[in-house]
């Protein structure tokens, strides 16, 4: 018996010969050949996925990290070089001995005619109007001939203190005619260098000085550079400004920082 194709054109005409071939059965029959084939390679393909499937995990899987358990020896250094650079100070002078504010004088009893108008005892009210300085300040010294007396040694304190540079105070140092004298005063003064002109620089120099309680001006400084030409033209037009009227801090004259923008602009 011969093999018959049940998916070939013969065997379908066979199969619907004087039936209706626009019924349904016929139109399924037809198509049947390509819907097996694209089942056959949907399965196929689905086949060949799932094989694979562990084989792509593994790819996708990030590996694990290598633990370095290599340690790093450190190199040796040398052992530093100590210049032996410090000065060699002076025989160290001791603070001066100091006479003793502690002191009792045995009472000693005397006839009224024989009391001196200085040795009699003050009275509350003539202490209270004394202009002499009463230190309440004990100190134990030892008396000695050649001894401080503890008020010469806190006036030398007090003058030391007197000497402090203000950065904030009540009334600041002023120039002579104001800030619009000031900045006249530069422009009129400050030549600009050639070489920062040539290179095109221009900006701030920010300067730094100490206003004295007499006026004087010191202690100039950059405090924001612009260029080496421009700094050192800066500085040599500050110590030509004339004497400041001087900082007041609780109506004393003072010594007072001041901060001074020069400004180097090309026209």
């Amino acid at each position: 018996m011969a093999k018959i194709d049940l998916t070939s054109l013969e065997w379908r005409n066979i199969v619907f010969q004087d039936r209706n071939k626009d019924y349904g059965a016929y139109t399924l029959r037809a198509g049947s050949s390509r819907r097996h084939n694209i089942a056959i390679l949907i399965v196929f393909v689905s086949a060949i996925v799932l094989f694979s499937l562990p084989k792509l995990i593994e790819l996708v899987k990030p590996k694990d990290r290598e633990v370095v358990t290599e340690v790093t020896t450190l190199s040796s250094l040398d052992k530093p070089v100590v210049k032996n650079d410090i000065k060699k100070l002076g025989p160290v002078v001791p603070p001066p001995q100091l006479k003793s504010s502690i002191k009792f004088t045995a009472p000693v009893i005397k006839k009224d005619e024989e009391v001196k108008d200085n040795e009699q005892l003050k009275s509350q009210e003539e202490l209270t109007k004394s202009a002499v300085a009463i230190s309440i300040a004990d100190v134990k010294g030892n008396n000695d001939k050649n001894g401080k007396d503890i008020a010469d040694i806190k006036q030398n304190v007090t003058q030391v203190e007197a000497e402090k540079i203000y950065d904030v105070i009540e009334q600041m140092p002023q120039f002579p005619g104001g800030e619009s004298e000031l900045m006249k005063f530069l422009s009129n003064n400050i030549k600009y260098p050639v070489i920062a002109q040539e290179n095109g620089i221009e900006g701030k120099v920010i300067i730094g000085f100490v206003v004295s309680k007499t006026g004087d001006i010191s202690d100039i400084k950059v405090l924001r550079s612009l260029d080496p030409s421009c700094d050192k033209e800066a500085i040599r037009v500050v110590k030509l400004l004339p004497r400041w009227i001087p900082g007041k801090q609780n109506g004393v004259n003072v010594n007072v920082r001041y901060t001074l923008p020069v400004s180097f602009k090309l026209q």
